[in-house]
């Protein structure tokens, strides 16, 4: 893979700011947009200091890298794809980011494996394949209490629907066709 066939998407603040990290294309492989992760990163708090983070569709790891250039403790960035895989690892060398935990695993193979706990998990499976019905109802057991999930969807989500019980919606936006969210889950605040 060579690198004039590679993307890059550049890391918005931090250690490691304004560093390009490079992707390839892939089927589904869309980094979130720059003022969609400026916005996430005002609505948590520009430092994440002693964060542990999980990014379970990493795709690009620009949310998993943006978070350990913001201070987190630790990301493991969990990606099937494997050129998505590959690129994670040579951008995980590049930045020497030690703090970054890499899996090429498909999500819920993880989920079903992992123990861990993390503070804030990134959400952004790829579109129309109704991931977020399968994986959300799932992140309840791998949170820390007061643990928060980001999520992207091609839809807007609603309190109301099946899909977000035990969840409560903290707040959510839109750009272009993105549509994000920031949860919290409901079952480990009444535990």
């Amino acid at each position: 893979m060579s690198d004039k066939n590679l993307n890059t998407v550049r890391i918005n603040a931090g250690e490691w700011r304004s560093r390009l990290i490079k992707f390839p294309d892939a089927i589904g492989l869309r980094p979130t947009p720059e003022r969609v992760r400026q916005t996430l990163f005002n609505w948590l708090g520009q430092d994440l200091t002693g964060l542990t983070c999980l990014d379970l569709f990493a795709g690009t790891g620009v949310m998993g890298f943006e978070a350990l250039s913001r201070g987190a403790l630790s990301a493991t960035l969990v990606e099937k794809s494997s050129p998505a895989y590959k690129a994670l690892i040579q951008n995980k060398q590049l930045l020497k980011a030690e703090q970054a935990i890499v899996r090429h695993q498909d999500a819920l193979q993880f989920l079903s494996q992992n123990s861990q706990k993390f503070n804030l998990v990134f959400l952004d499976p790829p579109y129309h394949l109704q991931w977020l019905d399968k994986v959300l109802p799932q992140l309840h057991l791998h949170l820390c209490h007061g643990g928060l999930v980001y999520t992207e969807a091609e839809y807007a989500l609603d309190e109301a629907s099946e899909m977000l019980q035990g969840w409560q919606l903290i707040k959510q936006s839109k750009a272009g066709n993105v549509f994000y969210h920031l949860l919290k889950s409901a079952q480990l605040e009444e535990a």
